[in-house]
Protein backbone atom coordinates (compact mmCIF):
# COMPACT_ATOMS: atom_id res chain seq x y z
CA UNK A 1 0.00 0.00 0.00
CA UNK A 2 2.81 2.04 0.84
CA UNK A 3 4.61 1.59 -2.49
CA UNK A 4 1.41 2.80 -4.45
CA UNK A 5 0.90 6.04 -2.84
CA UNK A 6 4.47 6.54 -3.66
CA UNK A 7 4.03 5.75 -7.02
CA UNK A 8 0.80 7.65 -7.32
CA UNK A 9 2.61 10.60 -5.92
CA UNK A 10 6.03 10.00 -8.35
CA UNK A 11 3.50 10.12 -11.44
CA UNK A 12 1.91 12.74 -10.29
CA UNK A 13 5.16 15.04 -9.66
CA UNK A 14 6.58 13.87 -13.29
CA UNK A 15 3.46 14.92 -15.07
CA UNK A 16 3.57 18.38 -13.34
CA UNK A 17 7.13 18.72 -14.34
CA UNK A 18 6.14 17.75 -17.87
CA UNK A 19 3.62 20.07 -18.45
CA UNK A 20 5.48 22.91 -16.30
CA UNK A 21 8.39 22.24 -18.89
CA UNK A 22 6.25 21.91 -22.15
CA UNK A 23 4.24 25.18 -21.08
CA UNK A 24 7.64 27.26 -20.65
CA UNK A 25 9.62 26.11 -23.51
CA UNK A 26 6.41 26.97 -25.32
CA UNK A 27 6.68 30.28 -24.16
CA UNK A 28 10.61 30.55 -25.30
CA UNK A 29 9.85 29.34 -28.55
CA UNK A 30 7.25 31.91 -29.06
CA UNK A 31 8.95 34.67 -28.53
CA UNK A 32 11.46 33.83 -30.52
CA UNK A 33 9.03 33.56 -33.10
CA UNK A 34 7.70 36.20 -32.28
CA UNK A 35 11.01 38.37 -32.07
CA UNK A 36 11.99 36.77 -35.95
CA UNK A 37 8.66 37.63 -37.71
CA UNK A 38 8.05 40.70 -35.76
CA UNK A 39 10.91 42.31 -35.03
CA UNK A 40 10.97 45.43 -32.74
CA UNK A 41 6.97 45.27 -33.59
CA UNK A 42 5.93 45.30 -30.13
CA UNK A 43 2.72 46.82 -30.52
CA UNK A 44 1.38 44.45 -33.44
CA UNK A 45 -1.28 42.13 -32.51
CA UNK A 46 0.35 39.45 -34.58
CA UNK A 47 2.43 38.69 -31.22
CA UNK A 48 -0.65 37.53 -29.28
CA UNK A 49 -1.82 35.47 -32.20
CA UNK A 50 1.59 33.89 -31.87
CA UNK A 51 1.33 32.69 -28.28
CA UNK A 52 -2.39 31.96 -28.67
CA UNK A 53 -0.68 28.86 -30.98
CA UNK A 54 1.62 27.67 -29.18
CA UNK A 55 -0.95 27.31 -26.18
CA UNK A 56 -3.05 25.19 -28.91
CA UNK A 57 -0.38 23.50 -30.18
CA UNK A 58 0.61 22.33 -26.58
CA UNK A 59 -1.92 20.04 -26.14
CA UNK A 60 -1.48 17.51 -29.03
CA UNK A 61 2.48 17.38 -27.66
CA UNK A 62 1.34 16.74 -24.26
CA UNK A 63 -0.79 13.85 -25.40
CA UNK A 64 2.06 12.54 -27.57
CA UNK A 65 4.18 12.54 -24.30
CA UNK A 66 1.72 10.30 -22.35
CA UNK A 67 -0.42 13.02 -20.60
CA UNK A 68 -4.27 12.69 -20.40
CA UNK A 69 -5.24 15.87 -21.42
CA UNK A 70 -8.71 15.09 -21.53
CA UNK A 71 -8.40 14.68 -17.47
CA UNK A 72 -7.06 18.52 -17.30
CA UNK A 73 -9.53 20.53 -15.68
CA UNK A 74 -10.06 24.43 -16.00
CA UNK A 75 -7.49 25.35 -13.60
CA UNK A 76 -4.79 23.08 -15.76
CA UNK A 77 -6.09 24.60 -18.93
CA UNK A 78 -5.62 28.10 -17.46
CA UNK A 79 -1.86 26.92 -16.22
CA UNK A 80 -0.91 26.23 -18.86
CA UNK A 81 -1.96 29.43 -20.56
CA UNK A 82 -0.23 31.60 -18.07
CA UNK A 83 2.87 29.91 -17.87
CA UNK A 84 3.43 30.03 -21.55
CA UNK A 85 2.56 33.31 -21.31
CA UNK A 86 4.75 34.58 -19.03
CA UNK A 87 7.38 33.00 -20.33
CA UNK A 88 6.58 34.64 -23.70
CA UNK A 89 6.04 38.27 -22.31
CA UNK A 90 9.38 38.25 -20.22
CA UNK A 91 12.00 36.27 -22.81
CA UNK A 92 9.87 38.67 -25.69
CA UNK A 93 10.88 41.66 -23.62
CA UNK A 94 14.20 40.64 -22.89
CA UNK A 95 14.36 40.59 -26.67
CA UNK A 96 13.09 43.57 -27.42
CA UNK A 97 14.91 45.68 -24.49
CA UNK A 98 18.40 44.17 -26.18
CA UNK A 99 17.10 44.73 -29.95
CA UNK A 100 17.86 41.59 -30.77
CA UNK A 101 16.62 40.91 -34.23
CA UNK A 102 16.89 38.08 -36.48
Amino acid sequence: MATEQVSERRSSHVRGVTVTAIATLAGVAAALVSAAFLGTAAKDQLGLAIVAGFVFVQLPVLQVMGIDVEDFSTKDHLYVLFMTFSMWFVTWTILLTNGVTF
